[in-house]
């Protein structure tokens, strides 16, 4: 048996002006990995891909990994980085093989393409019409009928934050080996709602993606391969961006299309559930400072979440570091700007130098009418370094992640980590890598929205939403959406 294994991954962010060449796809290097490179990249770790080589290895599979490409969420995929992605698959697959299997994520937009991932299936099915394909997708795949019509069996995470990414590339593998082996018949259904659920209310441990993907586990112990409710990801402006369903059974389409519809019935009858509320910013500095001084046992979490780089954001609006430094906040820390240019700066003046620097604000984002608007901060050079850890997990354990050249600017009350590559933090391992104990902190401010449960939830001696400035902002009315298809809940009163 041959398998072409692969991973093509990036979630999207249409509004955003962080641009994505195939170097994004590069983690630390200068190329995403190919080969024995990107086998020894992922064997061991927490994503769908080394499920599959885990997989393959114990039912004795050839195994061809053509490349292994993922690049944090930001703009459309460039055109070139998109053909040198999907030409080495689909390369890979002409040369023969009995299975695909591809960790995929769901809502990649290209500079042409508004389905990335049905795209590349496409011409792999045009390739290779009857060659079973397995794919992985994450919880925020905006599903196309493309996907669906040309792959045969499909998973996605049913935790958000992504702590099952292994075990998703284990219900999509297993299933696709099934059939290989002859012992299971995959059919699948899936379909959609018109609504798009707001990323702060999709949260897998919160009412009602709770109940949605609790249902889905429920189905799979009654007999289906796979159930997956996709929450969607709402800050891509495409056609069939939005809420969606997939249930995959063994031989019983009308099973799958009854499960399917039940998915997505209960995910509408929730669709007020799924709209955020938006606290303004001095209600939420208030609310922390409160908090603080009921003497929690960690420290009081301050989410800037609408500049997530995880949900394409350009991780160097300054609106909520902003409003600490104006309140003074002590023993605190901000995870983290990014500006290049000022990690520059501090490493040519030198570990301990005081220096005064314009801050973050380097980015534009026309899209929703912003300039870039740094601020001027003044501080001593704590720590330079290179930026690399390994993730502990639970959310991509063991994975490699590269900030680039970083530094970590005190200033007196607040210490500021500032990147050269985009690194959202979920991970305690990022904060060993800057020096900083975020349990011994009174205030820590993380870019980032749910995944930061994954790895910091515990520490947390309360959290406050703090709605700042992005293009990862849940105000739908600031995002100008052309595409998307209409009536949909909640821009459309239905």
């Amino acid at each position: 048996m041959k398998l072409v294994i692969a991973q093509m991954k990036h979630e999207t962010n249409t509004f955003s002006p962080v641009p994505t060449p195939l170097a994004r796809f590069a983690t630390g290097g200068s190329m995403p990995p190919e080969g024995k490179d990107a086998i020894a990249a992922y064997r061991g770790t927490g994503a769908a891909l080394a499920a599959f080589l885990d997989l393959a290895e114990a039912a004795g599979a050839e195994v061809v990994l053509p490349i292994a490409a993922s690049a944090w969420p930001s703009g459309p995929v460039h055109d070139a980085a998109f053909e040198h992605i999907a030409g080495r698959i689909c390369d890979a697959v002409a040369q023969g093989c009995d299975g695909v299997l591809l960790d995929l994520h769901g809502a990649m937009v290209t500079q042409t393409y508004s389905d990335g991932e049905g795209e590349l299936l496409r011409r792999i099915r045009a390739i290779a019409p009857q060659v079973p394909i397995g794919i992985a997708l994450d919880m925020h795949t905006n599903l196309y009928d493309t996907m669906g019509n040309n792959s045969t069996v499909m998973a996605g995470y049913q935790t958000y934050p992504h702590v099952d990414m292994y075990g998703t590339g284990q219900r999509a593998g297993k299933a696709l080996l099934a059939l290989l082996q002859g012992s299971a018949r995959p059919t699948m259904a899936w379909g959609r709602k018109p609504m798009l659920p707001h990323v702060m209310r999709q949260g897998s441990d919160d009412s009602p993606n709770r109940e949605l993907q609790a249902r889905c586990r429920e189905m799979e112990a009654q007999g289906a391969l796979s159930a997956t409710v996709f929450v969607g990801f709402p800050n891509a402006d495409i056609h069939d961006a939005g809420l969606s369903a997939v249930v995959v059974t063994d031989n019983d389409p009308t099973r799958a299309r009854r499960w399917c519809d039940e998915l997505l019935d209960m995910a509408w009858a929730q669709r007020q559930a799924f709209v955020y509320k938006i606290e303004p910013l001095s209600e939420s500095m208030a609310q922390a400072q409160r908090l603080a001084a009921g003497k929690p046992t960690g420290p009081i979490v301050l989410l800037d979440h609408s500049d997530n780089c995880a949900s394409g954001g350009t991780m160097d609006t300054m609106t909520v570091l902003g409003a600490m430094l104006d309140a003074g906040l002590q023993d605190a820390a901000a995870f983290a700007i990014f500006d290049p240019e000022a990690v520059q700066q501090m490493m040519a003046a030198g570990l301990g130098a005081e220096v005064t620097l314009s801050l973050g604000g380097k980015l534009d984002m026309p899209s929703i009418g912003l300039k870039g608007q740094p601020r001027v901060v003044t501080g001593r050079v704590k720590l330079l370094c290179d930026g690399h850890f390994r993730n502990r997990g639970p959310m991509a354990s063991g994975e490699m992640n590269a900030m680039g050249p970083t530094a970590v600017l005190d200033t007196g009350g607040i210490q500021i980590v500032v990147i050269s590559n985009h690194v959202e933090p979920h991970d305690l391992a990022a904060f060993e890598a800057v020096g900083i104990s975020p349990d011994r902190l009174k205030f820590l401010m993380l870019k980032s929205r749910i995944h930061w449960r994954a790895g910091l939830r515990s520490l947390a001696g309360g959290v406050v939403e703090c709605a700042g400035t992005g293009v990862c902002t849940s105000d739908y009315d600031l995002l100008a959406f052309k595409h998307v298809r209409r009536p949909i809940y909640p821009l459309d009163a239905i």
